[in-house]
């Protein structure tokens, strides 16, 4: 059922009990995690927070906490699953779900007892009717009918197509019911940030604050930032953060002297596609960021080339450009946006610019909500065996908080590593020509003895790679058909148990986020008996076993062509 009031319907019951909280492994998950943290530390509320990867834990967390609360809230998991099925909960247990995953599951749509949905009423959910898939069962007592001799045999014939004619009522309601469901199902997408959810609640009790604006911001700007949300729903959802952001940060222009030097301030900007660049140097910025990178196609001679000349073009020394940002010349910094901006247009950069918030606190720290974005994930993917996963979620949690500046900037340092990786393997598979046209799709695989195998272990970083693979595919395929593409990536995961991570992402011509490969997969593995496990919450993203790799790619080329 959807929550139409989230502070009476949601915070005011839970307030007074401790509540279970389960949260997924992506950062706009830890934003709002870190949102209802700051809440019910304010209102003394006990919770536990327990960090889940996928489905199997999901089960298994529930059931090592079930018997000590009675209000479960799910952010950014359970939302695409029927949770009472799965869970079997008792009927005291109420779940609250804050999931951006689309679509959701219709059992949780029209179950009023048990299952809370905290979504955005402005969301396009596209809800079938709940008379065309549900219906009570009608007991024809058919085989008394029929038994009955005693009954005149006119009055029997009628009582016989009476019957007849619901059972074939019956048979055309359920095949419509499997055409609508099959509708409703076919393509995976994504709603509005769950970070943004938590913080309209915080509003609606007068409890925001710049703090928790940015972790709403932060949030969103990873919706887009992975591709996961289309731009006009972006940029609606920034107009909304934006009027916050005038609100929370508002002072006249005598007051900047007067202002703590510890107080956060926010501001929209336009924000340019280039990876960490405030943190690293211009050159490196331009070279790991997909768009200038595919545009120059700087794995080539030429491209290296052509990004000397732009550079040369506005104007820009390399040592400059070469030394980290924040050592260049004032002069330079201070107008590099404005030299970048006019030249763009020439290179063929016409996309290169973004609306997004920066955060400014303290002399040195101002951040990008997309570098924040970097660096969380960079944490919470961590490849170093130092700590646990669930270690690694939580120094990524505490990260978000601005106290913690040392852990952020650690995070960046593990972004670098991450993009410089991806660029790597990129340019590697691009002169090699190892991203193959199968038909439908393209399609590339990690072999297990890469020596960054382990990077793309992990689902955020797997999808970034295929992002940016599919976009320099396009940028050297001479085909106009390549845009029209989806893309498959498939990596090892586990070599002792011989698995592989698979993810599929949609054609890069399309603007639409939506991805049909969570049932392509499905339908494939079902076809040829392969051993598949769909684990993970974003239906596009499967574990495999690396021996059935082959018929499970042989099926899915068939089902798509």
């Amino acid at each position: 059922m959807f929550v139409t009031d989230i502070r009476k319907e949601f915070y005011d019951k839970v307030i007074h009990e401790r509540v279970l909280v389960l949260v997924a492994f992506d950062v706009d998950a830890l934003c709002a995690c870190k949102i209802l943290q700051y809440l019910f530390q304010c209102d003394h509320v006990q919770y536990t927070i327990v960090p889940i990867t996928g489905r199997q834990e999901l089960e298994r967390a529930f059931l090592e906490h079930s018997e000590q609360v009675k209000y479960v809230v799910m952010i950014n998991c359970g939302g695409n699953i029927n949770i009472l099925e799965t869970l079997q909960p008792a009927e005291h247990v109420i779940f609250f779900i804050a999931d951006s995953h689309r679509p959701v599951d219709l059992v949780n749509v029209y179950n009023d007892d048990q299952v809370k949905l905290l979504m955005n009423s402005n969301d396009d959910f596209d809800i079938p009717a709940y008379d065309d898939l549900f219906k009570d069962d009608e007991s024809d007592d058919d085989s008394g009918n029929e038994s009955d001799s005693s009954a005149p045999s006119g009055k029997r014939r009628r009582l016989d197509e009476e019957v007849l004619e619901r059972r074939r009522e019956r048979r055309l309601w359920e095949e419509k019911r499997k055409q609508i469901l099959l509708d409703y199902e076919e393509f995976s997408t994504y709603g509005t940030s769950s970070a943004m959810i938590m913080f309209d609640l915080a509003w609606k009790m007068s409890k925001d604050s710049n703090d928790l604006l940015w972790w709403g911001i932060v949030g969103l700007t990873d919706q887009y930032i992975n591709n996961r949300v289309e731009r006009g729903k972006y940029m609606t959802d920034v107009g909304d953060l934006h009027k916050h952001t005038l609100r929370l940060n508002h002072r006249n222009e005598d007051d900047d002297n007067t202002v703590s030097v510890d107080c956060m301030r926010i501001y929209f900007d336009e924000e340019l596609k280039l990876a960490l660049y405030r943190h690293w140097s211009l050159f490196e910025s331009l070279k790991h960021s997909s768009y200038p990178a595919c545009k120059f196609k700087m794995w080539t001679v030429k491209g290296q080339q052509k990004m000397h000349e732009f550079l040369a073009d506005m104007g820009l020394p390399l040592v400059q450009v070469k030394q980290k940002f924040t050592s260049m010349d004032m002069g330079l910094k201070e107008s590099f946006k404005g030299l970048f901006t006019a030249s763009c247009e020439k290179y063929g950069l016409d996309d290169i610019s973004f609306g997004s918030f920066i955060a400014q606190y303290g002399y040195k720290n101002k951040l990008c909500a997309a570098d924040v974005v970097y660096a969380v994930n960079g944490l919470m993917e961590c490849v170093e065996a130092e700590k646990s996963p669930t270690g690694y979620f939580l120094e990524a949690l505490d990260c978000l908080s601005r106290q913690n500046v040392k852990k952020l900037l650690r995070g960046l340092d593990l972004a670098k590593r991450q993009l410089t990786t991806i660029m790597q393997t990129v340019h590697s598979f691009i002169d090699m020509k190892q991203i193959i046209s199968a038909g439908p799709f393209l399609y590339a695989y990690i072999p297990e003895g890469h020596p960054d195998v382990k990077f793309f272990s992990r689902p955020n970083c797997l999808g970034m790679l295929a992002y940016f693979m599919q976009e320099a595919y396009v940028a050297t395929s001479r085909s106009r058909r390549s845009t029209l593409l989806p893309m498959v990536v498939a990596a090892p995961l586990d070599a002792e148990t011989g698995s592989a991570l698979v993810i599929g992402i949609p054609p890069k011509a399309e603007e639409s986020t939506k991805n049909f490969f969570g049932r392509a997969f499905e339908q494939a593995a079902i076809q040829t008996n392969s051993r598949t496990l769909h684990d993970n919450f974003d239906t596009s993203i499967i574990e495999m076993k690396s021996e059935d790799r082959s018929k499970f790619f042989d099926a899915l080329i068939s089902l798509l062509s």
